[in-house]
Protein backbone atom coordinates (compact mmCIF):
# COMPACT_ATOMS: atom_id res chain seq x y z
CA UNK A 1 0.00 0.00 0.00
CA UNK A 2 2.92 2.40 0.80
CA UNK A 3 4.05 2.00 -2.65
CA UNK A 4 0.76 2.40 -4.46
CA UNK A 5 1.02 5.80 -2.54
CA UNK A 6 3.97 6.68 -3.24
CA UNK A 7 3.42 6.01 -6.92
CA UNK A 8 0.18 7.93 -7.05
CA UNK A 9 1.73 10.99 -5.20
CA UNK A 10 4.71 10.91 -7.23
CA UNK A 11 3.09 12.10 -10.10
CA UNK A 12 -0.12 14.81 -10.45
CA UNK A 13 -1.62 13.44 -13.25
CA UNK A 14 -1.69 9.84 -11.54
CA UNK A 15 -3.47 11.17 -8.71
CA UNK A 16 -5.84 13.22 -10.46
CA UNK A 17 -7.18 10.19 -12.42
CA UNK A 18 -7.29 8.45 -9.46
CA UNK A 19 -9.66 10.68 -8.04
CA UNK A 20 -11.80 10.75 -11.29
CA UNK A 21 -11.91 7.19 -10.53
CA UNK A 22 -13.07 7.09 -6.99
CA UNK A 23 -15.81 9.68 -8.37
CA UNK A 24 -17.21 7.79 -10.55
CA UNK A 25 -17.13 4.61 -8.41
CA UNK A 26 -18.89 6.55 -6.17
CA UNK A 27 -21.47 7.95 -8.35
CA UNK A 28 -22.50 4.16 -9.02
CA UNK A 29 -23.28 3.68 -5.52
CA UNK A 30 -24.60 7.40 -4.58
CA UNK A 31 -28.21 6.92 -2.97
CA UNK A 32 -30.94 8.40 -3.64
CA UNK A 33 -32.53 10.51 -0.94
CA UNK A 34 -35.94 11.84 0.29
CA UNK A 35 -36.71 15.28 0.89
CA UNK A 36 -39.56 17.37 1.83
CA UNK A 37 -41.11 19.83 -0.65
CA UNK A 38 -44.31 22.19 -0.70
CA UNK A 39 -46.43 21.63 -3.60
CA UNK A 40 -49.49 23.74 -4.40
CA UNK A 41 -53.23 22.46 -5.71
CA UNK A 42 -54.57 25.64 -7.22
CA UNK A 43 -57.54 26.20 -9.68
CA UNK A 44 -57.23 29.05 -12.09
CA UNK A 45 -60.42 30.64 -13.22
CA UNK A 46 -59.75 34.09 -15.99
CA UNK A 47 -62.34 36.64 -16.68
CA UNK A 48 -63.34 36.50 -20.20
CA UNK A 49 -65.87 38.62 -20.64
CA UNK A 50 -65.73 41.74 -22.94
CA UNK A 51 -64.14 44.46 -20.85
CA UNK A 52 -61.13 42.19 -20.68
CA UNK A 53 -60.35 43.04 -24.37
CA UNK A 54 -59.16 46.98 -23.16
CA UNK A 55 -55.56 47.38 -24.13
CA UNK A 56 -54.53 49.04 -21.10
CA UNK A 57 -51.73 46.87 -19.49
CA UNK A 58 -48.11 47.95 -21.00
CA UNK A 59 -49.97 47.92 -24.64
CA UNK A 60 -51.41 44.50 -24.15
CA UNK A 61 -55.26 43.68 -23.88
CA UNK A 62 -56.23 42.67 -20.65
CA UNK A 63 -56.80 39.27 -21.15
CA UNK A 64 -53.47 38.48 -22.92
CA UNK A 65 -51.82 40.17 -19.68
CA UNK A 66 -54.12 37.61 -17.64
CA UNK A 67 -52.84 35.03 -19.92
CA UNK A 68 -49.41 35.49 -19.72
CA UNK A 69 -49.63 35.90 -15.72
CA UNK A 70 -51.31 32.10 -16.23
CA UNK A 71 -48.79 30.88 -18.16
CA UNK A 72 -46.12 32.04 -15.42
CA UNK A 73 -47.77 30.78 -12.46
CA UNK A 74 -47.58 27.34 -13.91
CA UNK A 75 -43.91 27.85 -15.30
CA UNK A 76 -43.63 28.44 -11.12
CA UNK A 77 -45.12 25.97 -9.50
CA UNK A 78 -42.99 22.95 -8.58
CA UNK A 79 -43.55 19.83 -9.49
CA UNK A 80 -46.34 17.56 -7.90
CA UNK A 81 -48.22 21.00 -8.22
CA UNK A 82 -51.76 20.59 -9.23
CA UNK A 83 -53.64 23.28 -11.71
CA UNK A 84 -57.17 23.77 -12.78
CA UNK A 85 -58.43 25.88 -15.21
CA UNK A 86 -61.44 27.84 -15.57
CA UNK A 87 -63.20 30.89 -17.50
CA UNK A 88 -65.60 33.71 -15.76
CA UNK A 89 -68.86 35.37 -17.83
CA UNK A 90 -72.16 36.55 -16.79
CA UNK A 91 -72.39 35.65 -13.40
CA UNK A 92 -70.58 31.98 -12.75
CA UNK A 93 -67.23 30.68 -13.16
CA UNK A 94 -66.72 27.21 -15.82
CA UNK A 95 -64.53 24.59 -15.03
CA UNK A 96 -62.36 23.62 -18.12
CA UNK A 97 -60.47 20.80 -16.12
CA UNK A 98 -59.57 19.87 -13.24
CA UNK A 99 -56.26 20.23 -11.41
CA UNK A 100 -53.71 18.27 -12.90
CA UNK A 101 -50.10 17.52 -11.87
CA UNK A 102 -47.95 20.73 -13.45
CA UNK A 103 -45.05 19.10 -14.69
CA UNK A 104 -46.09 16.06 -16.84
CA UNK A 105 -49.19 17.77 -18.12
CA UNK A 106 -47.05 21.55 -19.03
CA UNK A 107 -47.74 21.46 -22.68
CA UNK A 108 -51.36 20.55 -22.47
CA UNK A 109 -52.22 23.24 -19.58
CA UNK A 110 -49.75 25.75 -21.09
CA UNK A 111 -51.57 25.50 -24.55
CA UNK A 112 -54.88 25.96 -22.79
CA UNK A 113 -54.24 29.08 -20.96
CA UNK A 114 -52.71 30.25 -24.47
CA UNK A 115 -55.75 29.51 -25.90
CA UNK A 116 -58.64 31.45 -23.42
CA UNK A 117 -60.17 34.03 -26.06
CA UNK A 118 -63.12 36.59 -25.00
CA UNK A 119 -65.11 34.62 -27.97
CA UNK A 120 -65.54 31.81 -25.19
CA UNK A 121 -68.14 34.15 -22.81
CA UNK A 122 -71.78 32.91 -23.66
CA UNK A 123 -72.99 36.52 -22.46
CA UNK A 124 -72.26 39.91 -22.19
CA UNK A 125 -73.12 40.34 -18.71
CA UNK A 126 -70.32 40.74 -16.01
CA UNK A 127 -71.80 39.85 -12.47
CA UNK A 128 -67.93 39.43 -11.36
CA UNK A 129 -69.19 39.07 -7.36
CA UNK A 130 -71.08 36.15 -8.55
CA UNK A 131 -68.68 34.67 -10.66
CA UNK A 132 -66.10 35.08 -7.77
CA UNK A 133 -68.11 33.18 -5.30
CA UNK A 134 -69.36 30.86 -8.10
CA UNK A 135 -65.02 30.44 -8.21
CA UNK A 136 -64.57 29.74 -4.70
CA UNK A 137 -67.35 26.64 -4.75
CA UNK A 138 -65.63 25.27 -7.81
CA UNK A 139 -62.22 25.54 -6.14
CA UNK A 140 -63.44 23.63 -2.76
CA UNK A 141 -65.34 20.88 -4.83
CA UNK A 142 -62.01 20.22 -6.51
CA UNK A 143 -59.92 20.59 -3.29
CA UNK A 144 -57.58 23.17 -4.12
CA UNK A 145 -57.35 26.88 -3.68
CA UNK A 146 -58.27 30.06 -6.08
CA UNK A 147 -56.25 32.50 -8.59
CA UNK A 148 -59.01 34.58 -9.71
CA UNK A 149 -58.05 37.36 -12.41
CA UNK A 150 -60.49 39.95 -13.49
CA UNK A 151 -60.97 43.50 -13.81
CA UNK A 152 -63.27 43.92 -11.63
CA UNK A 153 -66.32 45.91 -13.90
CA UNK A 154 -69.42 44.42 -13.26
CA UNK A 155 -72.07 44.80 -15.90
CA UNK A 156 -74.43 46.36 -15.21
CA UNK A 157 -73.62 47.78 -12.26
CA UNK A 158 -74.31 46.31 -8.95
CA UNK A 159 -77.85 47.18 -7.87
CA UNK A 160 -77.52 50.40 -5.53
CA UNK A 161 -74.12 49.06 -5.30
CA UNK A 162 -74.64 46.29 -2.73
CA UNK A 163 -72.56 43.60 -2.64
CA UNK A 164 -74.24 39.92 -3.13
CA UNK A 165 -74.40 37.96 0.21
CA UNK A 166 -71.53 34.74 0.36
CA UNK A 167 -71.84 32.26 3.04
CA UNK A 168 -67.89 31.23 2.48
CA UNK A 169 -66.26 28.22 0.86
CA UNK A 170 -64.82 26.41 3.59
CA UNK A 171 -60.74 26.37 3.49
CA UNK A 172 -60.23 27.49 0.34
CA UNK A 173 -57.29 30.45 -0.16
CA UNK A 174 -56.31 31.85 -2.93
CA UNK A 175 -55.76 35.52 -4.94
CA UNK A 176 -57.99 37.90 -6.16
CA UNK A 177 -55.73 39.36 -9.00
CA UNK A 178 -56.75 43.19 -10.08
CA UNK A 179 -55.73 43.04 -14.33
CA UNK A 180 -55.97 47.19 -16.20
CA UNK A 181 -55.17 50.38 -15.33
CA UNK A 182 -56.28 52.48 -13.31
CA UNK A 183 -57.86 55.17 -15.96
CA UNK A 184 -60.93 54.87 -17.73
CA UNK A 185 -60.97 53.81 -21.38
CA UNK A 186 -63.38 52.69 -24.37
CA UNK A 187 -63.68 49.30 -24.05
CA UNK A 188 -63.18 48.08 -27.77
CA UNK A 189 -66.29 46.65 -30.00
CA UNK A 190 -66.60 43.58 -32.46
CA UNK A 191 -69.20 42.47 -35.23
CA UNK A 192 -70.21 39.54 -35.25
CA UNK A 193 -67.47 38.45 -37.52
CA UNK A 194 -65.31 39.04 -34.27
CA UNK A 195 -63.79 41.98 -36.06
CA UNK A 196 -63.34 45.67 -34.31
CA UNK A 197 -65.16 48.24 -35.61
CA UNK A 198 -64.60 50.57 -32.92
CA UNK A 199 -65.64 51.13 -29.07
CA UNK A 200 -68.64 50.84 -27.24
CA UNK A 201 -70.69 54.31 -26.71
CA UNK A 202 -72.94 55.36 -23.89
CA UNK A 203 -75.63 54.24 -25.54
CA UNK A 204 -74.55 50.50 -25.49
CA UNK A 205 -73.71 49.79 -22.23
CA UNK A 206 -76.40 49.57 -19.16
CA UNK A 207 -75.43 52.29 -17.06
CA UNK A 208 -77.84 51.19 -14.27
CA UNK A 209 -78.81 48.37 -12.76
CA UNK A 210 -82.78 48.46 -12.85
CA UNK A 211 -83.29 45.26 -11.37
CA UNK A 212 -85.14 45.19 -7.83
CA UNK A 213 -86.59 48.41 -6.30
CA UNK A 214 -85.68 51.71 -7.20
CA UNK A 215 -83.21 53.92 -5.90
CA UNK A 216 -84.04 56.91 -3.70
CA UNK A 217 -83.78 59.59 -5.19
CA UNK A 218 -86.22 58.08 -7.95
CA UNK A 219 -89.14 60.32 -7.27
CA UNK A 220 -86.98 63.10 -8.07
CA UNK A 221 -85.73 61.96 -11.63
CA UNK A 222 -88.17 63.06 -14.88
CA UNK A 223 -91.15 60.90 -15.94
CA UNK A 224 -91.11 59.47 -12.51
CA UNK A 225 -94.40 57.38 -12.35
CA UNK A 226 -94.46 55.00 -8.84
CA UNK A 227 -96.23 52.32 -11.10
CA UNK A 228 -94.89 52.69 -15.11
CA UNK A 229 -91.82 54.35 -14.67
CA UNK A 230 -90.50 53.90 -10.80
CA UNK A 231 -87.00 54.55 -12.24
CA UNK A 232 -87.85 57.74 -14.26
CA UNK A 233 -88.88 58.24 -17.92
CA UNK A 234 -85.25 59.02 -19.38
CA UNK A 235 -82.64 56.48 -19.94
CA UNK A 236 -79.47 56.66 -17.63
CA UNK A 237 -76.29 58.28 -17.75
CA UNK A 238 -73.40 57.35 -16.97
CA UNK A 239 -69.63 56.28 -17.89
CA UNK A 240 -69.87 52.35 -17.49
CA UNK A 241 -68.75 52.50 -21.42
CA UNK A 242 -65.60 53.33 -19.97
CA UNK A 243 -63.70 50.73 -17.92
CA UNK A 244 -60.59 50.83 -15.46
CA UNK A 245 -59.69 48.15 -13.35
CA UNK A 246 -62.30 48.17 -10.04
CA UNK A 247 -59.71 48.11 -7.52
CA UNK A 248 -61.81 49.27 -4.60
CA UNK A 249 -64.66 46.71 -5.07
CA UNK A 250 -61.96 44.77 -6.04
CA UNK A 251 -60.46 44.70 -2.46
CA UNK A 252 -64.06 44.59 -1.00
CA UNK A 253 -64.65 41.17 -2.84
CA UNK A 254 -61.80 39.90 -1.56
CA UNK A 255 -62.53 40.73 1.99
CA UNK A 256 -66.14 39.39 1.69
CA UNK A 257 -64.38 35.72 0.35
CA UNK A 258 -60.78 35.77 2.55
CA UNK A 259 -59.00 35.89 -0.37
CA UNK A 260 -55.98 38.27 -0.48
CA UNK A 261 -56.20 41.12 -3.44
CA UNK A 262 -53.27 41.90 -5.85
CA UNK A 263 -52.64 44.51 -8.75
CA UNK A 264 -51.15 42.48 -11.75
CA UNK A 265 -47.75 44.09 -12.64
CA UNK A 266 -46.03 41.42 -14.04
CA UNK A 267 -46.58 37.00 -13.86
CA UNK A 268 -43.39 36.84 -11.70
CA UNK A 269 -45.11 38.74 -8.90
CA UNK A 270 -48.08 37.20 -9.35
CA UNK A 271 -46.63 33.58 -8.57
CA UNK A 272 -45.10 34.80 -5.90
CA UNK A 273 -48.41 35.90 -4.40
CA UNK A 274 -49.68 33.23 -5.14
CA UNK A 275 -46.99 30.62 -3.52
CA UNK A 276 -47.58 33.13 -0.45
CA UNK A 277 -51.09 32.65 -0.08
CA UNK A 278 -52.28 28.99 -0.84
CA UNK A 279 -52.07 26.19 1.41
CA UNK A 280 -48.47 23.96 0.88
CA UNK A 281 -49.15 20.34 0.63
CA UNK A 282 -46.14 18.66 1.88
CA UNK A 283 -44.70 15.66 -0.75
CA UNK A 284 -41.81 13.66 -0.81
CA UNK A 285 -39.29 14.13 -3.69
CA UNK A 286 -36.31 11.45 -4.45
CA UNK A 287 -33.52 12.90 -5.01
CA UNK A 288 -30.62 11.36 -6.89
CA UNK A 289 -27.09 11.90 -5.43
CA UNK A 290 -25.24 10.59 -7.93
CA UNK A 291 -24.89 13.97 -10.04
CA UNK A 292 -22.36 15.18 -7.36
CA UNK A 293 -19.57 12.64 -7.66
CA UNK A 294 -20.31 12.03 -11.40
CA UNK A 295 -20.05 15.97 -11.81
CA UNK A 296 -16.35 15.96 -9.63
CA UNK A 297 -15.17 13.39 -11.67
CA UNK A 298 -15.86 15.32 -15.12
CA UNK A 299 -14.72 18.23 -14.11
CA UNK A 300 -10.90 16.22 -12.54
CA UNK A 301 -10.94 14.61 -16.32
CA UNK A 302 -11.68 17.94 -17.97
CA UNK A 303 -8.70 19.20 -15.84
CA UNK A 304 -6.57 16.43 -17.16
CA UNK A 305 -7.20 17.59 -20.38
CA UNK A 306 -6.62 21.30 -20.58
CA UNK A 307 -3.29 20.94 -18.59
CA UNK A 308 -1.98 18.37 -21.23
CA UNK A 309 -3.17 20.89 -23.77
CA UNK A 310 -1.57 23.77 -22.10
CA UNK A 311 1.63 21.66 -21.48
CA UNK A 312 1.83 20.81 -25.23
CA UNK A 313 1.71 23.99 -26.61
CA UNK A 314 4.80 25.45 -24.17
CA UNK A 315 7.46 26.99 -26.13
CA UNK A 316 10.03 24.42 -25.52
CA UNK A 317 8.21 21.93 -27.26
CA UNK A 318 7.29 23.84 -30.11
CA UNK A 319 9.49 22.08 -33.40
CA UNK A 320 12.84 24.08 -34.18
Amino acid sequence: MRQVLKYLYGDARRLTLAAALLASLAALVAPTVIRQREARDVLLVIDVTGSMNVRDVNGLARLAAARQAGQGLLAALPCQSRLGLGIFTERRSFLLFEPAEVCENFAAIDGAIAALDWRMAWEGDSYVARGVHSALTLAASVNADLVFLTDGQEAPPLAGGAMPPFDGAGDTRGVLVGVGGPQPVPIPKYNEDGREIGFFDEADVPQENRMGPPPEDAPSRAGYNPRNAPWGAEAAGGTEHLSSMKAEHLQALAAQTSLAFLPLESPAQMAGAVLASTRPRPVAVPVATAPIPAALALALLAALFVAAALKSRRPDRLPA
